[in-house]
Order: C-alpha cells, then structure tokens, then sequence
C-alpha cells in the first residue's frame, strides 16, 4: 500500500513529491483485449498515469440495468494500468462530455420531466448517488491507499461552464466521501475566473483544461487556487470530427512546445488524449450550436497513437519533450506493419422492411411518439401511418431528430435532415402505407440540447391536418441473429445485382484470414449505414466523410472465416467491400 496527499504545492507519493504525467484512455472506446498495448505504449511514452472517464449511459442502459463486464470492466481495466506498474486517475462525472452520447447521462433520465439535471434535485440526486455508489465500489479497493493504481478522482467535470450550484457538489463529495474515497478529489475546468469559481469547492484541487498557452493558463489557475499542485487535468493536444467536416489535426511542434512549457512550469499533466480509439456502435456525440453536427465514429484526436494504437509523429515529439523532465524508458514501441489489402463480393442481400419484423416490436399510439416514449435510446426506429390524398400535399413535422427517410409504399420518396433544418417534404398524390425509418445520429453531448427526445417530434400533419394512428418500431440490434436468419433464406441475391447495394438493405460477405489482425474497412464506396465484423458493432460510415475507413480491432477478427454485414441505409455504388492497409481521415465531401 502506498499513500497520496497533497502537501503545500506538491503531491506526494509515499511522503516524496511527485509529478503526474498522465495520458487519458477510455476503456469504453478500445477493444478490451487492446487495453494492455495501448497502456504499455503510454508507460513508454514516459507518462505514469492512465486517466479515463466513466460513461454512465453504457454501465446502465435502462434503469437498474447495471453492467461492469467485457468492455465496461472497469475494474479490469485499473488492474491493466497497475500491472504495467502505473497509477490512474478515475473521472465518473456523472457528466462527461468527451463527445460520447449525450454526454454519458444516461437518456431515460429526461423522461421524467421533474429531474433537474446536474443540480440538487432529489430524483436527480438519487439517480446519481446510486450510479456513483456502484462505481465507487469497483473504485475504493483499487486505491493507491488500498494496494491498487488510483491517485486522483475527479468530481463531476468542467461543472463551472453548466452551473453553479455549490448544494449539488457538496453532495456528491459527500457521496464520494460516504463510499470510502479517500485519494484527493479534483474538479477541473477551462481557465476562466467564473468557471473556476463556480466549478469547485473549498477543500477540492482545482485543475485546467487548456491545449495552449501554459504559461498563462496556469497563471489564471493559480490567481483562482493559491496553494496546491497545478495540473492541466485536460491538455488538448488535437481535437474531434464531424460528418462533413475536415479532418482535425494540430501542429505537432506547436503542441510539443506548449507540453514542454507546462512541464518546465513544474505543473502536472493529463494529456487528453493520449489514445482517442473508436466510437463503436452509436455511441458517438453531436454538437448543436445551430446546426446539428454528428461526431464521426472514429475517436483519432489526432493523439499521439492513432485509432489503431500505432505511434503518431506526436508520440515521439512528446518522448523527447517528457524525456527533458522524467525519465522515459529505453525501450520504444514496435511499430506494425501494414494491414492485409484484399477485396470480397457481398452474396447476400435482404431488405431491411423484411428483417424489421424480427428486430422489435410494433407499437401503436394516436400521437406521434418519440423513441425515447419508447423506451428505445439509441440506433434506428420505423414509423408508419396510412395517406389518401388525391393531390399533392405536404407531410410535416414538428423537428426530425435527426435523419428520416421517407417512403410511400416501397418507393423512397425524400430524406429529411436535421443538419439541413429540413422537416417538410411534398408527396405526390398518394394512397397507401407512409414509413419513415429514422436515424438516432447521436445525442447532443455539450449544452442546452442535452438530453432532448429522439426520432420524430410531433405534430406530424398532412396538408395541415394531424396525422394520427402511427405504428413504431424500434430495431434492437444488439445481436445480428434475426438479420442472419433472413440472409441465409434470402440466399445469394446481390449475385443478380452485383455492381450496387440499393438500401435500405442488410448485406453480407465472408473472408478468410491466416491470423487475426487489424484491419481496416474502405467505406467509401457506400453511402451511409452501419458496419458488423463477427457480430462487433464497429460503427457508423458515410460517404460524406471526412472518415474514410473503419477500424476493425485485432481481437474482433479471428483465423478462417470472417463475417462483415453492412446496414446501407441508402445506396453503395460498390457491392464490395474493400479492406485497405492503412486507416483514410482526410476526405471531405460537402
């Protein structure tokens, strides 16, 4: 067992000053069998920590419906960090931003419209208390104090730039406190004086986030805490994407030379983020300040080791940095070799309308429901009414949250787009079955449109009049077993078409591999839909880019046989797929 307190300006290890050269890696965003590279590769970057948030939306999907296994072992994780002999820093929140799905609040609780999110509000605060307590649980024994990694654990974060009140922190300390937390807790924000003031408590460290300007960013802390270590919590050294942006990237030399300044300062560092990894599934964020933005499914950051865990130009421009103020090891990181290059056929093809029976249920209602009324938070639903009109009309709604595509019978008939403020579309005269699938492109993870319903907000009407009687499906996808079970009937049916992939449509080919491997998958001849290797959600693609390919971990794949079954929501030209030697995120294509 060790100890760790903060004593005048330092923090001290076991009585001795130390400095905390941290490097964040989220376990939620890499494979878990990547989770002892990726942390070994930081330890020979020279750092000596490993920070990470705690997602609450992914430990607990639905009320009381905990989970902590597979990738959400935190306690896992920990244990990873202090085997390859390094400490942690934890950040549960409850709010974490990080461009992940709605922040990580979990979204059933917006449902209620009595909690008062982040703020002292009894149903809220029970929520939280209970939340905290199960992950406090896996935390307290991997104390330093107790034996295991961690130093430091974060309270709420960034709170100064939401709110203000000082009752809501006091209970989560509390809360912190009650659960046998006894490392130092720190709260961070950006240096700005109200942000600091409002963000933190007497008795908490006060940390930065900043990614330039060291010298006077910490100048601004230390004007706002007079005594205690100074710690950038957060030092950007890149940044995040959206679908239709550029591809972000930061000057390595620029960003070396801030890291270096803020550690001839003498102050602590986490850097965010060391290792970004992947927006697997439907997990990634969006921004709205607006206009709507997506965050694309790969996490880069351009940090310095890539989606893949390869070293970037910044990993070694950042040894030698931290190498002028620490020890860094001898030994350097193997550097792998390029990925296979191969292309496959797709050979079978179902509609989704076919599948969608077997991926939900129907519920029918007089109003137009929101997903979230449906208990349904991520992902894709269906929507479906009867038209009879002898002219052309307008379908309108009140705000499409946030991709619908709209059908009369089988024929696609138009998209609407949130990004575009689209929710009007004309029809021709029509009689028949009016569908509209609609696309969850992730929850706004950062201000005031947190927590806001999904997939189509009320009142639809037609030509002025309400429509009423809907039908809604929402497709679970946690498991592709309904989706195989119609391909195999299906049979070899995109042999008939071979040269495009007309969606919305489930496809699927096969592959062989002598060993497994990382790969990644070329997008770019589809359109916009969803991709599975062996049943693994890799996430979203979309022809609009910047993100040309999608990584697919080593542990994923497998020697022999190899599944990939793609979602196209709309059309891929290409009714192949491609596997490419290396990962693509420049492309854009408005």
């Amino acid at each position: 067992m060790s100890t760790f307190e903060i004593a005048g300006d330092d923090f001290l290890l076991d009585g001795r000053p130390h400095r905390i050269l941290s490097g964040a890696i989220h376990y939620f965003r890499v494979h878990p069998d990547d989770w002892a590279d990726r942390i070994r590769k930081a330890r020979l970057m020279g750092l000596n920590t490993v920070e990470t948030y705690v997602p609450w939306n992914a430990h607990e999907p639905q009320p009381g419906e905990w989970t902590a296994e597979g990738a959400l072992d935190l306690a896992r994780f920990l244990r990873t960090v202090q085997e390859e002999g390094m400490h942690a820093i934890v950040r549960p929140g409850p709010y974490i931003c990080a461009e992940w799905d709605n922040g990580g609040l979990p979204a059933w609780l917006f449902t209620d419209p009595s909690v008062g999110i982040r703020r002292s509000e009894p149903v809220f605060l029970a929520a939280v208390t209970a939340f905290l307590e199960r992950v406090l649980a896996i935390v307290r024994p991997l104390q330093v104090t107790e034996g295991g990694p961690v130093l430091l654990v974060q309270v709420e974060n960034e709170y100064g730039a939401y709110g203000d009140d000082k009752d809501y922190l006091r209970h989560l300390v509390k809360v912190f406190q009650g659960a046998g937390i006894t490392v130092p807790l720190t709260t961070v924000d950006q240096p700005e004086p109200a942000m600091l003031e409002n963000g933190s408590l007497p008795g908490l460290l006060k940390t930065a986030s900043f990614g330039s300007r060291s010298r006077e960013r910490l100048a601004t802390l230390r004007e706002h805490q007079p005594a205690g270590p100074l710690m950038c919590s957060e030092f950007w050294d890149g940044w995040f994407d959206h679908w239709g942006a550029h591809h972000h990237t930061t000057s390595v030399e620029q960003s070396a030379a801030d890291l270096d300044e803020l550690l001839a300062l003498g102050a602590s560092v986490n850097i965010y983020m060391f290792h970004g990894g992947t927006n697997f599934g439907f997990t990634n964020g969006a921004n709205d300040k607006g206009v709507y933005q997506p965050i694309v499914t790969s996490y880069d950051y351009d940090a310095p080791l890539d989606e893949a865990g390869e070293p970037t130009e910044k990993f070694w421009a950042f040894r030698e940095v931290i190498a002028k103020h620490a020890p860094v090891p001898a030994e350097e990181p193997v550097v792998a070799a390029a990925a296979p290059a191969f292309s496959v056929p797709f050979l079978d093809a179902v509609p989704l309308f076919a599948v969608a029976p077997k991926l939900g249920d129907w519920q029918h209602t007089d109003d137009l429901p929101t997903f979230d009324a449906l208990g349904h938070y991520a992902g894709l639903g269906l929507y479906r009414t009867e038209i009879d009109t002898t002219e052309p009309a307008v379908l309108e709604f009140g705000e499409v949250r946030d991709r619908a595509y709209v059908f009369v019978g089988s024929t696609r008939v138009g998209v609407l787009a949130r990004d575009h403020h689209d929710s009007a579309i004309t029809l021709s005269p029509s009689r028949g079955t009016l569908t509209v699938l609609v696309e969850d492109q992730g929850r706004v993870d950062y201000g005031p449109r947190i927590g806001e319903p999904k997939g189509l907000i009320g009142p639809a009407r037609l030509n002025g009049e309400s429509l009423c009687r809907w039908s809604v499906l929402p497709l679970r996808l946690p498991s592709l077993d309904a989706v195989r079970a119609e391909l195999d009937a299906a049979g070899a049916a995109v042999e008939q078409e071979p040269e495009r992939l007309a969606g919305p449509v489930f496809a699927r080919a096969s592959f062989e591999l002598e060993e497994a491997g990382t790969l990644f998958l070329d997008t770019t001849g589809w359109g916009k839909g969803v991709a599975w290797i062996n049943g693994f959600n890799l996430g979203r693609y979309w022809t609009r880019g910047p993100q040309e390919t999608l990584h697919v971990p080593a542990p994923v794949t497998r020697a022999g046989r190899n599944e990939l079954v793609i979602l196209e929501l709309e059309s891929a030209a290409d009714a192949t797929a491609d596997f490419v030697p290396e990962p693509r995120l420049g492309h854009t294509d408005f």
